[in-house]
This record gives structure tokens, sequence and C-alpha cells, in this order.
């Protein structure tokens, strides 16, 4: 595949392909001809690609940028990036499905310890009154995985179609996200103590809520369910930052590196629990992340949570995150509903 930037005026000095994907020198660097940059681009070990491109300016400056060569774009948390699709991809059907209407309520929890509120956008079926208990899923980064991953019209097409039953969706926003959730015991306290009493508050709750969460927010839903055993009812966990040294040295600088560790040392050490939810996981094959989430799926299993791991050709991004809802996250909330 050959990849192409026009630059007639000679505007830039060096221009590199910026992905996810640890890319050789020779695929990654343009080459300046004719008038433009090229890259010769061998199809990836990946389904879709998501990048920028990095320019380098005649006084040394540098931006990223999305390829104006390129019309395909994909959101994310830090902006839109050009994507590749190659042959063999498709976006889920579900996304075009007819959809179940819905409402949502807005909520803000203080949660002790954290000196800060949780805020709680609570999606329901329009037609559910607030005393009717339904089943809950209870997602980190609601609003991000909302907006970017579409999490609640999956949930619509879900309960339209009938393969899911009808249910709620709590969409947690992240706050101090680095330090909430990075193995943090005050934001699991406060989950458990103040922001789930208060949905169940707000409406009825069948049952025990499943989770969610990726990178980050996936680490913290399973140490939420480690120290407070009954809070879930099940687990599912996409591209977790299972950071280990063996694995993940390079994340050393993050401030709460050393807390993750410990906490995935403990968890990979055990022989049972006594709380073992059922859980699914997902991970993109072509991202660092996966060397730790096949640890951890393998030790979960050991320990007797009925566990799934499936690994999707892509990297850590919500495309991808979205992309293995169907039918990971459909089978373990048939399963656990």
């Amino acid at each position: 595949m050959r990849l192409r930037l026009a630059d007639p005026d000679e505007r830039y000095v060096a221009v590199r392909l910026c992905s996810d994907l640890p890319l050789p020198e020779d695929q990654s660097a343009y080459a300046r001809r004719d008038g433009e940059w090229r890259l010769e681009l061998e199809r990836p070990p990946v389904a879709r690609l998501e990048y920028q491109l990095e320019v380098v300016h005649r006084d040394g400056s540098s931006e990223h940028l999305c390829d104006p060569a390129n019309p395909h774009r994909a959101p994310g948390a830090f902006g839109e990036k050009s994507v590749l699709l190659f042959p063999g991809y498709s976006a889920p059907r579900w996304l075009e499905g007819e959809a179940a209407q819905g409402s949502t309520e807005e909520l803000s929890v203080r949660g002790l310890g954290l000196g800060a509120n949780v805020a709680i956008t609570l999606w329901s079926p329009a037609d559910a009154d607030a005393a009717e208990p339904l089943p809950l899923l209870a997602a980190h980064d609601g609003p991000e995985y909302d907006k970017l991953a579409s999490l609640t019209r999956f949930a619509a097409v879900g309960i339209r179609a009938g393969a899911l039953p009808r249910h709620r969706v709590a969409l947690l926003a992240p706050g101090d996200r680095d330090e909430w959730y990075s193995a943090s015991g005050r934001y699991a306290g406060a989950m458990v103590r103040d922001v789930l009493p208060a949905i169940r508050a707000a409406v009825a709750v069948r049952g025990a809520p499943a989770a969610m969460g990726a990178s980050l927010g996936a680490l913290s839903m399973l140490h939420i369910q480690r120290r407070h055993p009954g809070t879930f009812g099940s687990l599912f966990l996409q591209s977790g930052s299972f950071f280990t040294p063996r694995y993940d040295s390079q994340e050393s600088g993050f401030p709460r590196y050393k807390r993750i560790v410990r906490f995935v040392r403990a968890t990979l050490r055990r022989l049972e629990h006594h709380d073992p939810v059922p859980v699914a996981l997902t991970c993109g094959s072509a991202e660092e992340n996966v060397h730790n989430n096949r640890l951890m799926a393998r030790a979960l299993s050991a320990q007797g949570y009925p566990t799934a791991f499936d690994e999707v050709p892509d990297t850590h991004n919500y495309t991808a995150w979205r992309d293995a809802f169907e039918p990971h996250l459909t089978n373990l909330l048939a399963r656990a509903w």
C-alpha cells in the first residue's frame, strides 16, 4: 500500500507515520519524491490502523495531523485520527440496527475519601419506571464509551432485538482517572459505599450489577470486585492495564505504576478466589497490553472464574473496544442476567 502526502512547496523536511504499532523505520518514514512524500506500507497484522502524520517543518518544529489524502477518520479520547481499513474489516452490524427508545438521568454522588463528586449518566429504556427492577451495567469512562463506542446504542439495539433483556447502563465519568482507576482503595470504597447505593436509591436494580471498563478502567473494575466480593455479578474487561515488570517496564514512569504492579502480582499469585464471577476479557492482538491480559485471563480461569478471552486484530482504541461488544459483551450479559 502506498501512502502519499502532497508537498509541492517543500514545507516539510521529514514526514513520519505515527501509530500504536511498533513499526520499523522503513515502514514509518516517508521518502520525498516528485513533489510529494511517499510511504510503501506493508499490510500490518491488524484489520484497521489508526494513525497520524508527524511533519517536521524547516524551522525544526513539528506537528501531528490527520492524513489529508485519507477521508477515513476515527474518533478517540485524544482527538481524531486517520484510519486505514484493510480488506475483510467491517463495522458491527448493530450500528445500523433498530434501537429501543431510551432516556437519561444525571446524578452526582459525593465519594467519601475522594474529595470530589462522581458524575453519572444513567440510561434506561424510555418506558421503564424507576421502581421497575432491571439489571444494571456500570461502565467506567462511561461518557467516553458512549460517545466513542456507542455503548447505549448497543444496549438499545440489543434490547430491541431481544438479544439482551431490558436493562440500565450507568455511565460513570472518570474524574481524576489516573488516581481513581489505578487500584485505589479509596475509590473502590467510594464505589461500594456511595456510588452504587446512590444508583440503587434512584432506580430499582435487579441483582448484582455487571461492570465494564477499558485500560485503567478495566483494572479498576477488577480491583473493586476483588476487594469487595459480591459487588459485581460479572466483569467485562477490555485491554486491561494489568501491569507487570516483565511486560510493562515502559510504564514505570506512571505515578501509580508500583501500586498497580502490587495488585496485579497479588492477583496472579492467588490459587483461588471466593467470588469467581463470570468474566470476559478482550484485547487488541497488536497492543502492548496483550501479554499481561493473557496472563490475567489464565490466572482468573485457574481461580474458578468462568473466563472468556478474545484477541481482536486491532490496537488500544475505542473503535476496537466497540467492535468487540458483539458477541463478547452480549454473551457475557446473557449468561450473567
